[in-house]
């Protein structure tokens, strides 16, 4: 092969950037399709676990439904029954209850 033939052929090859352009744009499709709703939901339960108060009516990630009696630092102390109540972090808090997320509507 020539010079001349190695530079034809080199030419009606695309650049790499330009073949890679569908995967990266299918990449950023799926950032915004199924990240960015996750991100969303996480500051929304962020925002909630920063801000119980007493009275709260709540579901733990274990399923247990209660009211919070304290909220202090990373501890809930919550009301399960009229006599029992317990302690949880705060992380174990799922949501208030009557929830969307509650409801099952994921």
């Amino acid at each position: 092969m020539t010079y001349w033939t190695v530079l034809a052929q080199a030419a009606t090859q695309p650049s790499f950037l330009v073949s890679m352009m569908p995967m990266l744009l299918i990449l950023l499709v799926f950032y915004f399709i199924w990240f960015m709703p996750i991100r969303k939901k996480q500051k929304a339960l962020d925002e909630l676990l920063k801000n119980l108060k007493k009275g709260d009516d709540v579901v733990t990630t274990g399923g247990f439904y209660g009211q919070v009696v304290k909220a202090e630092g990373d501890l809930v102390i919550l009301r399960l029954a009229e006599n029992l109540k317990v302690k949880v972090a705060r992380r174990a808090i799922a949501g208030l209850q009557g929830s969307p997320e509650d409801k099952g509507d994921r």
